[in-house]
């Protein structure tokens, strides 16, 4: 049985908040100049899974999801800016 949806999004969440954790224990909290901890891979590894678990809820494709952001986001940059514009269409 897959479980719900609004889990797998909460799992996500969590999963990003547990790297942002690593990110702030690898500076000290905020005192040391950032310095890479190998538990900064398995985090992101965890994020990864989590993501891809969303996506199969849906069956969708991260690659093509990622070839389309990265097509959207390059016609940005050559109008000069990577941020999104009022009225863009996203």
């Amino acid at each position: 049985m897959q479980a719900p949806l609004e889990h797998r999004l909460l799992d996500l969440q969590s999963e990003i908040g547990e790297l942002s954790k690593e990110v702030l224990k690898m500076t000290d909290y905020g005192t040391q100049p950032l310095r890479y901890k190998p538990e900064f891979k398995s985090e992101m590894g965890d994020v990864l899974f989590s993501l891809i678990q969303v996506a199969n809820y849906f069956d969708l494709s991260l690659s093509e999801a990622l070839d389309e952001v990265l097509e959207k986001y390059t016609k940005r940059l050559q109008k000069g800016s990577a941020g999104s514009e009022q009225g863009e269409e996203e």
